[in-house]
């Protein structure tokens, strides 16, 4: 009544914003960094809280998915060996039906070679539910952090071919690096296991 709920609502806001002012002074340009930043996106910040994006980003989590990516293992030689086998599973369990694989043929045999000729994703109709990156038996489709896919034309750059979705096995790693040691350690136990019943046959 007689105007003081609305006092009372710009003296939220004046504290607010003597706040901001307080923390810039208390974090100095540190407020600025990637700690300032993941500090304004606390229960703890005071003040304003605003991030100025494109020039500030929230940091990503680690398990935030947008459009998955393929990866590839780089050799001794720098050549690259791309775990996908064009086995399908990611296609078939894909809800909007978004992936395309084409599979490799042996052109003297005409057997399928396990690499796909070309792989396609459209990226307005993938819904980034990561159904595709837990399926795949490979660990050949993960989940990419890239999210400022932002275009002009949509034909010409939202369908992306394989080239356009490989990325090296040192990319996941430093996007997702607790993931990329399970499966890592996962594969190896698998392998020792392999070896292991290789030289029990052997012997």
């Amino acid at each position: 009544m007689y105007g003081k709920g609305i006092i009372k609502g710009l003296g939220v806001t004046l504290k607010h914003f003597l706040d901001t002012y307080i923390d810039d002074i208390r974090m100095g340009k540190k407020r600025y960094t990637d700690e300032g930043i993941e500090y304004r996106s606390s229960k703890d910040v005071r003040g304003l809280f605003t991030v100025q994006y494109p020039e500030e980003k929230l940091p990503t989590p680690e398990e935030f998915r947008f459009v998955p990516f393929l990866v590839y293992d780089e050799g001794e030689d720098g050549e690259r060996k791309i775990r996908c086998t064009s086995c399908g599973i990611c296609a078939k369990v894909c809800p909007p039906q978004c992936i395309w694989i084409e599979r490799s043929e042996d052109p003297e045999t005409g057997r399928p070679i396990p690499e796909p000729a070309n792989f396609c994703i459209d990226v307005d109709i993938c819904m980034n539910c990561g159904m595709c990156a837990e399926f795949c038996p490979f660990d050949a489709i993960i989940m990419d952090h890239d999210y400022e896919l932002a275009v002009y034309e949509r034909i010409a750059n939202n369908i992306f071919d394989k080239e356009k979705l490989l990325k090296p096995a040192e990319y996941y790693r430093s996007i997702r690096p607790v993931n990329y040691q399970i499966q890592a350690a996962a594969r190896a136990e698998k392998e020792a296991k392999k070896a292991a019943a290789r030289a029990k046959k052997e012997a």
